[in-house]
């Protein structure tokens, strides 16, 4: 077993790396002074996994929302269910799927090992049949029809299939009912033995914990790992999009709306620096100290709730902005002018650090929060990075690179506008 301290002198704060013998990567941050503790079991297995590659290099393609299923399905036992479980230590769980991962976590105030050893025991023993299968499909095609009427579900998915051809990002996380009536229990534990393998797996911990507890949790409950490490099959996708205006009517008071640029990209994932050099040219452009958005603001073209991402994962990356607007044509060309401005301009030293600092300030304050220290740990273990990494970057990112980057981001051509508008 390899245990390394990481260590960031600045901050006065330290986490551990620990190869468990298991194959399973333990990310630990002691946080001595706190009384919550949080967890996160997680898979590199999420939506965009459609694809399950067998060891002899077959390729078959899986139904649309398998992973979000077979997380539904993983908390079922033959005797209690696992939220049941927890109730007894007093722990409260949760669990998501997202588009390139599955994560089961808890939070507490006791009981931490109890806690621990629940969620390590039913992530690692599924149980499926087909009836208890037959019987999730009813459940989950009902909440799939009830996200559809959700504007801002809507209104992401439909800029989603309208960007993107060939990723999967493209699809609802939950799939559709027809993909998951195709889905069956031999196909849950196929996709369960590729992706929930231990070497394709996460456990993030924080909070008023020690590297000897949570260990002796890890040597008595893990099972080792048995095959190779799950492979994720990189689809290239072009940066031009399927249309660039998509529009849907639902039961909704005001409009919404996203406005998304396509990036064009060569490899899977991004690096620091460019993760880095998105967020600060989009809080430049429309945070809430930027000029576009003060007069969006005072054109009541937006509210305050409007606000901007960057949406980045494996094989796909995105800058969009949006929320709710009496028009929102006239704000996507805003926005639009505002960017065409910077293209011209460039971005100024004074925008440049003012936004770089407040990441800066961002990045310190997430100390403070369990929650957000382990799913940041977490993060580290997808992207391949260190949990230090992002604050040593954000001290030698310069104007240049910025200047740079707005020109990979930006593109109109591959620009996407997609509005809810009222029945």
């Amino acid at each position: 077993m390899r245990i390394k301290e990481i260590k960031n002198e600045p901050l006065n704060e330290k986490y551990f790396h620990i190869d468990h013998p298991s194959g399973l990567t333990v990310l630990l941050f002691p946080k001595e002074d706190y009384a919550t503790n949080y967890a996160v079991f997680a898979a590199k297995y999420g939506s965009i996994d459609n694809k399950l590659v067998s060891p002899d290099g077959t390729v078959e393609t899986i139904p649309e929302g398998t992973a979000h299923f077979l997380e539904h399905k993983l908390f079922e036992s033959e005797e209690l269910d696992a939220f049941e479980r927890f109730a007894k230590t007093g722990a409260s769980a949760n669990a998501y799927t997202s588009f390139d991962r599955t994560g089961y976590l808890f939070s507490c105030t006791g009981n931490f090992r109890e806690s621990l050893e629940i969620l390590l025991d039913f992530v690692q023993n599924p149980y499926f049949t087909q009836k208890t299968v037959k019987k999730e499909q009813g459940i989950i095609g009902q909440e799939i029809k009830m996200y559809k009427d959700v504007p801002e579900w809507a209104v992401l998915f439909n800029l989603l299939g309208a960007m993107y051809k060939e990723n999967p990002v493209r699809t609802d996380i939950a799939g559709t009912v027809d993909s998951i009536s195709k889905i069956t229990a031999d196909l849950l534990y196929r996709c369960y033995n590729t992706f929930y393998d231990l070497s394709n797996m996460v456990l993030a911990v924080a909070g008023n914990v020690c590297v000897e507890e949570v260990l002796e949790v890890a040597d008595k409950m893990l099972k080792p790992a048995k095959g190779k490490p799950a492979q994720r099959v990189f689809v290239p996708e072009s940066s031009e999009v399927v249309t660039p205006y998509v529009e849907e009517s639902l039961t909704v008071a005001i409009p919404s709306f996203l406005l998304g640029f396509k990036e064009a990209i060569k490899t899977p994932e991004r690096t620091t620096t460019e993760r880095l050099s998105a967020y600060i040219l989009l809080d430049i452009i429309a945070g809430p100290e930027s000029p576009l958005y003060k007069r969006l603001i005072e054109a009541e073209l937006v509210n305050t709730g409007f606000s901007y991402e960057y949406f980045e994962g494996f094989g796909y990356a995105c800058s969009i902005f949006g929320g709710l607007s009496k028009n929102p044509k006239k704000a996507a060309e805003e926005i639009k002018k505002e960017i065409q401005s910077f293209a011209r301009k460039g971005v100024s030293s004074a925008e440049f650090e003012r936004s770089r600092r407040k990441l800066y300030g961002g990045l310190i304050m997430m100390y403070n929060d369990v929650s957000a220290i382990a799913n940041s740990l977490a993060e580290t273990f997808f992207n391949a990075n260190g949990l230090f990494d992002d604050l040593e970057a954000c001290k030698v990112i310069d104007l240049d690179m910025v200047n740079a980057r707005f020109k990979d981001l930006f593109s109109e051509d591959n620009s996407v506008l997609s509005v809810i508008w009222p029945l």
